[in-house]
């Protein structure tokens, strides 16, 4: 009987249709103990008699790859797939595989969240109020703002239709266009230099690359225009903290909402911590009760089509093992 591995803490032991998809296709799900993403350490002794592994927050390196040596599939319950090893998956012949179209909503919610509670100093007056003080200060509104999104993949493409509702104005940088949505929600396209300096809220929606790591740095944040906010619930990688709490102290940023850090949880002597201008979430954006069922039972449903030699292309990442790919 072929096994899987349960990576994340949320579905380990946890009842659900995604369990019933692995196990009436003949799969053994394996669930490690733990309240978090399995270490190194805790990865070990699964690792060589696991035929699959749906994957959280597990880094995936090539040295546990060739310590796999039955491993034939990792699914993602995200879309990112930065901690996965793709080169050492590749070579060993490892599919692995995302879960696009099922958290975006999720993700979408919580941009907007952390831009609200920025916007209406909702954190500082909670504190203030428990604390017995009463600032009713005028703040300026999200309305007319502009709103700049970095990637305009199926996330950005989800926050544009609730900043739209605000009235607030969009614009955009990707390499990828789709006119017909630009034109429906009103978006401009700008160069990414004119994006940074002409909106009024940045927020990061690009996976994290060679390319795209530590791209909001101080040359970055240094052509923000006076005054804005910066929300980051795409990976903590995109941006450099301690040029992040150089212009949240020194200017020209008024604050940040970040769902995610470069170390997580933070160490208590993250460089942000204590910074009351910056609003904080626990990578949660993409999860919630409905996200990480559909997640689940994606993730679940591309393992099973893999065995049963069905190739789910629009899920695969290293689509180059196609060819003469099988179980």
């Amino acid at each position: 009987m072929p096994s899987v591995l349960i990576g994340p803490y949320l579905l380990r032991n946890a009842p659900g249709r995604f369990r019933d998809i692995l196990t009436e296709a003949g799969f053994e799900p394996i669930d490690p103990p733990g309240g978090a993403a399995l270490s190194r350490e805790e990865l070990l002794p699964y690792l060589p008699q696991i035929d699959a592994l749906i994957a959280g927050g597990e880094r995936m390196t090539p040295e546990l790859f060739a310590m796999a040596p039955r491993l034939r599939a990792i699914a993602r319950t995200g879309v990112g797939y930065d901690l996965i090893d793709m080169a050492a998956a590749t070579e060993h012949r490892v599919a692995v595989s995302i879960t696009p179209g099922t958290n975006q909503e999720s993700v979408a919610e919580q941009t907007m969240a952390l831009l609200l509670a920025l916007a209406r100093r909702i954190p500082s007056n909670d504190r203030l109020i428990h604390e017995g003080g009463w600032d009713r200060s005028l703040v300026e509104p999200v309305r007319g703002k502009t709103l700049g999104l970095i990637g305009m993949g199926r996330i950005g493409r989800a926050v544009a239709v609730r900043a739209k509702a605000f009235r607030m104005e969009l614009v955009a940088f990707d390499t990828l266009l789709d006119a017909e949505f630009d034109r429906e929600h009103g978006i401009r396209r700008l160069s990414l230099d004119e994006l940074v300096r002409s909106s009024d809220y940045v927020s990061l929606h690009v996976p994290l690359t060679d390319t795209t790591r530590g791209m909001v740095n101080r040359d970055f944040l240094a052509r923000m225009r006076p005054g804005s906010f910066l929300i980051n619930t795409s990976r903590g990688g995109l941006v450099v903290e301690a040029d992040l709490r150089e212009a949240l102290i020194s200017g020209p940023l008024s604050g940040a909402g970040l769902d995610v850090l470069n170390r997580e949880p933070p160490e208590p002597d993250n460089v942000l911590i204590e910074l009351p201008n910056v609003i904080f979430s626990p990578h949660i954006a993409g999860t919630d009760l409905q996200s990480m069922r559909e997640m689940a039972e994606m993730a679940a449903g591309t393992i099973v089509d893999l065995y049963q030699n069905r190739w789910p292309g629009d899920r695969i990442v290293n689509q180059e093992l196609r060819d003469g790919w099988a179980w």
